[in-house]
């Protein structure tokens, strides 16, 4: 089975609104100490232990993270390609090795919330595309 490079454009688009959405509040330290509670809550929820808390240095690494996702699931939005899902999917499989790695040292069952969308939206964007001729 081959996506359309139609399909492939559209998949590309909803991994960057998947993206948008779920990136958005660690782009400020405001808003993600907002989200730090709620992940926290939820790890909770699961069984885990609190998160702990962050400092401003742990804090700038996560509102760049945030800010550099948000730009890119932007451009991904505006102009969807097979070639920016590609590179989408190459660094979803970089970013699930490191939360997978995480989940190991840590044993965070929230983890599992992001480990298994990320990895499924980098096959989805690794799929083979059907040549336009």
């Amino acid at each position: 089975m081959h996506l359309s490079p139609t399909a492939s454009r559209r998949l590309v688009r909803a991994s960057a609104l998947y993206d948008l959405l779920l990136t958005a509040g660690f782009a400020t330290p405001w808003t993600f100490a907002l989200v730090h509670g709620q992940l926290s809550s939820i790890n909770v929820a699961l069984g885990g232990a609190a998160l702990p808390a962050f400092t401003s240095f742990h804090l700038l690494f996560a509102c760049l993270m945030g800010s550099v996702v948000l730009v890119w699931s932007t451009l991904r939005i505006l102009e969807p390609s097979t070639r920016l899902g590609r590179f989408d999917g190459a660094a979803r499989f970089l970013f699930t090795l490191w939360m997978a790695w995480c989940l190991h040292a840590t044993g965070a069952p929230l983890l599992w919330l992001f480990i298994v969308p990320e990895f499924a939206w980098g096959v989805a964007q690794w799929w083979p595309v059907r040549d336009r001729s």
